[in-house]
């Protein structure tokens, strides 16, 4: 068990983003959020098995068709043991 905080930069706002990162995380079965963040960036984090958030994150970096990252950072956390994903609007 893992946990990742990544921050994507690029068209991330506007977009349908989050609930597209929040679609991807669902079906792995991941837990954890997504949110904007003021800088008009979009922090997640994820937390699962490894192999499953690399899935998540291959699939999130091909995009929804619309967004575009441009750089991702990546940071290992501490495991949370949130239950589900969810987006957070503040």
């Amino acid at each position: 068990m893992k946990r990742y905080r990544f921050r994507f930069c690029g068209r991330v706002q506007g977009v349908g983003f989050r609930y597209f990162v929040y679609t991807k995380a669902y079906a792995l079965g991941l837990s954890g959020y997504v949110k904007n963040l003021d800088d008009g960036t979009v922090e997640a984090e994820v937390e699962g098995e490894e192999d499953k958030i690399h899935k998540f994150l291959d699939a999130v970096l091909k995009g929804n068709g619309i967004s575009r990252i441009d750089d991702i950072e990546r940071e290992e956390i501490e495991i949370k043991g949130d239950k589900k994903f969810k987006i957070l609007y503040y």
